[in-house]
């Protein structure tokens, strides 16, 4: 299949399409992602994972379902027009299925558990409030106001501040370890509740930041923080697979 669409009877083509991808910057997230699939279904296949018939025509009846596709011949129409086998479709279910069995297993709740006891201080987390104004003098000038009166922090985020937070007085809210910059993030963490932090240039200097910090709260385990040591958990073992093979761009 050369062409994937036609538009008034002119067709366009896989190799316009992949250049389309390449130019608006989607391609290379794609293709790392088909990698990370591949990879992952390997390991699965390496570690001896199995996947039954009955696995995977229980995910099938369920991709139907979602989908509308009650009977066969919906089944097979829907995917005549993808172009897209029979055969194609179960491979399709069954990689979905080493997919995930593997990954449940890289982020079990034994191994969620071991990395938070190892590394629990990076999941400590701080409430902050910030203002941003538009030149240097007047951030120095806040920072002086401030000394003298650090509670008007929030009445002054709203008269002066330029961030959309300004009408919540500047509170950005609970943040954890490494959603600031990092020169931002090594002093907000390591600063006393109601000390006030900046001034803080952005790159092009054309803003300046100032940080409150509100509450510090010591790392728990809870939802937010289980989703994220199973991402950290997810990226780390697949970077460590990536390193195992010669992956090269075509």
């Amino acid at each position: 299949m050369n062409s994937l669409v036609k538009i008034d009877g002119k067709p366009v083509d896989v190799a316009e399409f992949i250049r389309t991808l390449k130019l608006s910057g989607k391609f290379e997230g794609l293709i790392d992602q088909l990698v990370r699939d591949r990879l992952t279904v390997q390991a699965a296949k390496k570690a001896g994972i199995r996947v039954t018939e009955q696995d995977i025509q229980e995910r099938a009846d369920q991709f139907r379902r979602a989908r509308g596709l009650h009977r066969a011949t919906d089944t097979n129409k829907y995917l005549d027009a993808l172009h897209i086998s029979l055969d194609e479709f179960e491979a399709f279910i069954s990689d979905s299925l080493y997919q995930e069995r593997m990954l449940e297993q890289v982020c079990s709740e034994q191994a969620v558990q071991s990395y938070f006891k190892l590394n629990s201080p990076k999941f400590d987390s701080v409430e902050v409030s910030h203002m941003v104004l538009d030149s240097e003098g007047k951030a120095k000038e806040m920072v002086s106001v401030l000394a003298d009166d650090p509670d008007s922090f929030t009445e002054m985020a709203r008269e002066h501040s330029i961030a959309p937070t300004r009408e919540a007085g500047g509170r950005i809210g609970k943040v954890l370890r490494g959603a600031l910059r990092t020169d931002i993030e090594a002093k907000v963490f390591n600063a006393a509740v109601g000390e006030v932090l900046g001034p803080f240039a952005s790159a092009d200097r054309s803003t300046f930041e100032l940080f409150r910090v509100d509450t510090r709260h010591a790392a728990k385990l809870d939802d937010a923080t289980r989703t994220e040591v199973q991402r950290v958990l997810r990226e780390g073992w697949l970077h460590a697979r990536a390193q195992e093979h010669l992956i090269e761009a075509c």
